[in-house]
């Protein structure tokens, strides 16, 4: 029998081959068998079969080996799949190539930006090269190599063919962002940044990773796009989210501005045909672009609570009724703040209006809450106001059944987007996954750059998993802030209503890995001890990343907009937060905050804003990390992918796997909810903060809606932004989570 080899050759098959490949990929690696992948693997030979089909057999039967009890199966398929990757882009499993060729043939093959050649003398690339750690290709587990293999390595998406391996990716991402570093210190800044990138200490979000070394220079994470109450608003936003999805952007849209269906439309000569069709414009824009190959486009549209459309709104995503009122394909974020929640706690009414026939109300509703109830009041008083009235429980009920039928009605707490922003300018609106809270105005043209203002953001994350002291975090976060101004300088800007980034310069450093942090602390999600690990380490992160960013103003000056922003007048985040969660730990600040806040005032800060806290669900993959700031939903969790199903093991699953606290055994979402609310007190922007709901808990396997109710009311009353997921298991299916088009990657990381 004859096998065909990757040059085309053949020769006959031979199984030693087989078992020494194998016995390589299984030295020192405990509690695994070669022989139990070969019989799992269940080759089925036949006369012409390819080797790559061979060696592709033998990934898959190591990775349908991992388990809790056999969770060592992830090295194995991991090493395999390395010896499979350095064979299909360079036809060697070791000596890797020099740096150089990589790079010249990969401008070559049109995939590497021309310019890299030109960033950087042959003495610098030969020295850079000689750094390059090739074996940390063997630091990934399974599920993060193959996450990186199919989403984030180069490749041609037609072919399959992939032009560079990971150690190869890092060094070019780290060599682009820090090639305007002086020349005397550029070298180490950038090797200290692969470190960083390459040892998992630091998550890079999807369009860092996908784009920095392309000629496709877009690498915001998140877009932001406040639509006015105008056609020319209208039509030119939806343009822009087609130029920004096509460029791995999540899209965050409000339509809070646009009146109600039936309104009048020059002086009643055409009546108004309401949101929805303009919803479904803009959702057919969002999903015909697919993102540079890389996943689908997505988007989370904004709505305040007193819409008059609000009720039709509710019930957009659901699976009922016709595809006339329906758009599906989008989510929703309904904005509360807490005259909403006082009515609904009082059992009173709530007015509903259309935007036209209520001015200032809604500017109001973003900037001054004592003057937007003085607002509210008189419209709802006004006989010539046209409204109706519901009561605030049906609505906030109706709310929360399609939370929990949906998974994707978000919350957006208005008063405290804005109260506990870093911003002198109001917050309208949030981006798609419901971390990123930035000033935004309504465009009336995509190159509207002097009155409208589309918002955009880049991300990161630290590895928390990777630190042993909270001091290593100083230098990360110097890195980090480093890296990410830089993107925002490097990057081009499809749309020049969106250059006003480069004068907030705005970003966004977040946190994955924390279950497993917890873990390593000995503490549970619901633990009272946890709180006090939460606000040690939230605290560091916050005071060392303002300080990188002081660090930076000094040296290349602050941001052109430092003067609108809280942070200009001395104000930070530990002064602006929600004091009930005083209520839930007390401990001393133990940095130099005053010190930093007369720093911050004398120099400024390079970036308007430092800290949100995204779902990592892709980069959690890639840096084999707990996912964000979640409890993991089982200690093997099988994630979908294009390739079909991942297993992620849980880090170090032997030595914790009593210490990890899961998402649907914990006793209620109280214990998350609380470390949520002391992570918001230090941070500038908002959390993806989700609700777990197990419906087993519950008599009948009927959750009450009551539930929902009290946590969305708690989650406020701690001083949470936003609201992300709601997460249920109602024991009817595997759970196994879908690869959703934000999962994927554009502002999850």
């Amino acid at each position: 029998m004859n096998v065909v080899k990757r040059d085309g050759r053949t020769e006959e098959f031979d199984a030693n081959k087989i078992h020494e490949v194998l016995f390589w990929a299984t030295k020192d690696i405990k509690g695994v068998s070669v022989s139990d992948i070969e019989i799992n693997a269940k080759l089925q030979l036949f006369d012409g079969i390819k080797s790559d089909r061979i060696h592709q057999l033998l990934i898959q039967s190591a990775a349908d080996l991992i388990s809790e009890d056999n969770p060592n199966y992830q090295l194995v398929a991991a090493n395999l799949l390395n010896y499979f990757l350095r064979k299909q882009v360079f036809g060697v499993s070791d000596n890797m190539p020099p740096l150089i060729n990589v790079i010249k043939n990969n401008i070559n093959n049109e995939v590497y930006d021309p310019e890299l050649t030109n960033l950087y003398t042959e003495e610098e690339l030969d020295q850079l090269d000689n750094y390059i750690k090739h074996n940390r290709d063997y630091l990934f587990v399974y599920a993060g190599l193959q996450q990186l293999v199919d989403k984030y390595l180069l490749k041609d998406r037609h072919t399959n063919k992939v032009y560079e391996t990971p150690q190869y990716m890092y060094m070019l991402i780290s060599m682009v962002l820090f090639s305007d570093q002086p020349k005397d210190v550029r070298l180490r800044k950038i090797k200290a940044f692969y470190n960083d990138i390459s040892t998992f200490k630091t998550s890079l979000p999807t369009p860092v990773m996908c784009g920095v070394r392309t000629p496709s220079r877009q690498y915001s994470s998140c877009t932001l796009i406040d639509v006015g109450d105008s056609l020319p608003s209208i039509f030119h936003s939806n343009t822009a989210v087609g130029y920004y999805t096509a460029n791995r952007a999540g899209i965050g849209l409000n339509f809070g501005r646009i009146r109600a269906v039936g309104s009048k439309i020059r002086n009643g000569e055409v009546v108004h045909t309401g949101v929805i069709p303009f919803l479904k414009m803009f959702e057919s824009t969002t999903k015909c672009c697919t993102q540079n190959g890389v996943r689908g486009g997505s988007s989370t549209t904004h709505f305040p609570f007193w819409h008059k459309e609000i009720q039709e709104i509710l019930v957009l995503k659901n699976n009922r009724g016709t595809d006339d009122n329906r758009v599906r394909k989008m989510d929703y974020s309904i904005q509360f703040n807490k005259l909403f929640y006082r009515r609904f706690v009082e059992d009173k009414p709530i007015t509903l209006f259309s935007p036209h026939n209520v001015p200032d109300l809604y500017d109001a509703f973003v900037s001054d809450t004592d003057k937007f109830e003085e607002l509210y009041e008189q419209y709802e008083s006004s006989r010539k106001t046209p409204k109706m009235k519901i009561p605030a429980r049906k609505l906030f009920m109706q709310f929360c059944q399609e939370r929990i039928e949906t998974g994707r009605m978000y919350v957006m707490n208005m008063d405290h987007v804005n109260e506990h922003s870093s911003f002198l300018d109001s917050v309208s609106m949030s981006n798609l996954c419901q971390e990123i809270t930035l000033p935004t105005t309504p465009i009336t043209h995509i190159d509207d750059q002097e009155t409208g203002e589309i918002a955009l953001c880049v991300l990161s994350a630290i590895n928390v998993g990777a630190i042993t002291k909270l001091d290593q975090l100083e230098k990360l976060c110097e890195n980090i802030v480093t890296a990410l101004d830089y993107v925002i300088e490097h990057q081009l800007y499809p749309v020049s209503a969106a250059l006003n980034m480069k004068n907030r310069r705005s970003i966004g450093v977040g946190i994955t890995n924390f279950a497993y942090y917890l873990a390593k602390n000995g503490v549970s999600y619901e633990d009272k001890e946890a709180l006090k690990v939460a606000d040690e380490l939230a605290e560091a992160i916050q005071f060392y990343l303002l300080k990188a960013s002081n660090k930076l103003a000094k040296e290349i000056g602050k941001c052109e907009w430092f003067d609108r922003t809280k942070y200009s007048k001395g104000i930070l985040p530990i002064d602006t937060y929600c004091k009930e969660v005083d209520k839930l730990i007390k401990r001393k600040l133990t940095y130099d905050w005053d010190g930093l806040r007369k720093d911050i005032k004398k120099y400024g800060l390079r970036n308007s804003t430092l800290t949100a806290l995204m779902p990592c669900e892709s980069s959690s993959l890639v840096t084999n990390s707990t996912n964000g700031i979640e409890p993991p939903r089982s200690l093997v969790t099988v994630k979908k992918s294009k390739q079909g199903l991942i297993p992620q093991v849980v880090p170090e699953i032997q030595k914790y796997k009593n210490k990890y606290s899961l998402a649907y055994e914990m006793k209620d979402n109280n214990g998350y909810i609380n470390i949520c609310g002391i992570l918001q007190k230090y941070f500038d922007q908002a959390i993806s903060a989700n609700h777990y709901y197990n419906f087993s808990k519950y008599e009948d396997n009927n959750l009450p809606l009551s539930v929902v109710a009290k946590d969305i009311l708690r989650s406020y009353k701690v001083g949470l932004k936003t609201l992300y997921y709601a997460n249920t298991d109602d024991g009817k299916t595997d759970n196994v989570p879908e690869e959703s088009d934000c999962p994927g990657g554009a502002c999850k990381l």
